[in-house]
């Protein structure tokens, strides 16, 4: 019943939106922002049932399996509802850049080819390589990190080299932490949401609202994958987990994050990402020592209860109580982000040291609560 008044609550705002008047006074007098913000919500609340009754149809179907943790057969598409509703939101607003259509036609990119893995299957190095593309596009635009002296050739080198591995490596993080109800979708929103703040905090207008598009479409998604008492209705699938983690990870590679500071300008993102930077991190260093993986080919391909979702789930004994013990954590790493504007090279470096800190505290947990 909530989730027919959701839905019927998503029509509604969606015809109120696109009446002229409307449109005048959000483009006008109220902002832009806000605009998105609901468009994207509205649309992704509107299109989930949608995707899940073509999946039905279609059988495409997450199936329970010994390393996956949902009882029932459950239909995927959830993320083609999503990425609709950030581009269709996205077109709406009629302000668009170069760089905004590349993240587009590039994160769209990933999620069809992640769309023939949910429907079909694909093996992992094919789904690396259309990544691999996507960001070769991406960097042949000019959107590439700039940490590195540029005038120098080893200088760009590193800054390329830098962004295959930022994008790529956050884009199978999500992709990994898509291991429960809510998870994936949740952590994007909140990712988008601070991403949202520090644009606007350092007048990037249009940064900002692609955050917002992002974040919309994330929490017009959440109630039908987290829901307080029945299991999620919808997955996001990889395509939704895929997509999200390269259009936030690009959004980031785009912005300057600070005025005057390029330390501060990195340790933005990077506290923004932690979650999901320690969670590869972990399981990467644990797969390695403990011998589960010895190739790159085995340690994309290897399948494992051995992400922070999984662990925090054997901590607390309770699967919301791990999703929702992961959104604090995010939120707490997101709030130091805020806190650096204006901040000194050195405050950058202290915050990201207190973000190692309590994901240190956080392991040290976990382990005293597997070994009791």
């Amino acid at each position: 019943m909530a989730l027919k008044i959701i839905w019927t609550a998503a029509v509604l705002t969606l015809i109120m939106l696109f009446l002229p008047d409307v449109r005048y006074v959000f483009f006008n007098r109220i902002g832009r922002w806000l605009y998105i913000f609901l468009l994207s919500l509205s649309l992704s609340a509107f299109l989930t049932p949608l995707a899940r009754l073509a999946a039905l149809r279609l059988k495409i179907l997450d199936q329970p399996a010994q390393r996956k943790v949902h009882e029932n057969p459950t239909p995927l598409l959830g993320g083609v509802a999503l990425t609709a509703a950030f581009v269709l939101s996205l077109l709406g607003n009629m302000i668009l850049d170069r760089e905004t259509v590349v993240i587009i036609a590039t994160g769209t990119l990933v999620a069809f080819f992640s769309i023939v893995d949910d429907w079909r299957g694909l093996q992992a190095r094919v789904k690396l390589a259309a990544q691999i593309l996507a960001v070769s596009f991406l960097i042949y635009q000019d959107i590439v990190l700039h940490l590195f002296p540029v005038h120098t050739t080893a200088g760009q080198v590193v800054n390329i080299a830098l962004t295959y591995l930022w994008i790529i490596g956050l884009t199978n993080a999500m992709n990994f932490i898509d291991g429960m109800d809510g998870l994936a979708a949740g952590v994007g929103a909140i990712i988008a949401f601070f991403l949202a703040v520090v644009a606007f905090q350092t007048n990037q207008y249009l940064l900002g609202w692609i955050s917002l598009a992002v974040m919309g479409s994330c929490l017009g998604f959440l109630p039908y994958n987290f829901r307080p008492t029945r299991p999620a209705s919808i997955f996001l699938g990889d395509a939704g987990s895929s997509f999200l983690g390269f259009t936030l990870s690009a959004i980031a590679v785009v912005g300057d994050w600070s005025d005057n500071n390029p330390i501060v300008s990195f340790a933005a993102p990077l506290l923004i990402f932690w979650v999901l930077i320690f969670d590869m991190t972990y399981i990467t260093v644990e797969r390695i020592v403990t011998g589960k993986v010895k190739t790159f080919r085995q340690w994309l391909e290897y399948a494992g209860k051995d992400h922070l979702h999984h662990r925090m789930y054997n901590l607390l004994g309770d699967k919301r109580k791990a999703v929702l013990f992961i959104y604090l954590l995010s939120f707490t790493l997101g709030i130091s982000a805020i806190a650096l504007r204006n901040a000194r090279s050195v405050d950058g470096a202290l915050l990201v040291i207190q973000a190692f800190l309590i994901t240190v505290i956080v392991s040290i947990m976990d382990y005293s609560g597997r070994h009791r």
